[in-house]
């Protein structure tokens, strides 16, 4: 179980938070990894535990250091990444990383750690299921959720063939009975 990484990514509204925390709340031995962002905080959210919040400048010096496994450029100026200081401390603690990434970020932590890393990328039954979760949470304008359907079939395409598995979020406690299955399976190679 040593130095083992767990990946999961999903298009917005499939319900991959939902199943990190679950697996999150069973295992003591997992720890969530916490992300760099070049943003501010928003609403309640706490540096160290949102995010590891920082400038975009800041962000750069960090780049140019090396500092990190990988990283994006969201958009312009807008940084996201995973710090290696990050990866180290969990591992210190004896844990295992679970990450919550888009697929992007999971395709390169991936190739990063190889085969000590397990990609889960969740899906959801279909576009339609999909639109409606998002409508449901009523936390998007129209225009966003349409640019998260559209956003959602292009991530889908880009991850499926990248990802170790892949989970049909339909039926949650199904959902919940295959993650840990794979997860158990994955620490006990």
């Amino acid at each position: 179980m040593a130095n083992k990484v767990i990946i999961f990514s999903a298009p917005s509204g499939a319900g991959k938070s939902t199943v990190v925390s679950h697996l999150l709340a069973l295992h003591p031995e997992f720890e969530f990894s916490v992300s760099a962002a070049s943003r501010a905080p928003r609403g309640d959210e706490k540096d160290g535990v949102a995010y590891h919040f920082m400038s975009a400048a800041r962000f750069r010096e960090l780049i140019s250091q090396d500092a990190f496994v990988e990283y994006e450029e969201v958009y312009p100026d807008h940084f996201y990444g995973t710090l290696k200081s990050e990866v180290e401390r969990i591992w210190a603690a004896g844990h295992v990383i679970v990450f919550d990434v888009d697929v992007r970020g999971a395709a390169n932590l991936k190739k990063y750690f190889g085969p000590a890393a397990l990609s889960v990328l969740i899906l959801p039954p279909s576009m339609e299921v999909l639109e409606a979760r998002l409508r449901g949470r009523a936390t998007d304008s129209e225009e966003a959720i349409r640019t998260r359907l559209a956003k959602a079939a292009d991530e889908i395409e880009f991850a499926r063939p990248r990802a170790d598995v892949a989970i049909v979020n339909d039926v949650l406690e199904d959902t919940f009975h295959t993650a840990e299955k794979l997860v158990d399976d994955f620490l006990c190679e």
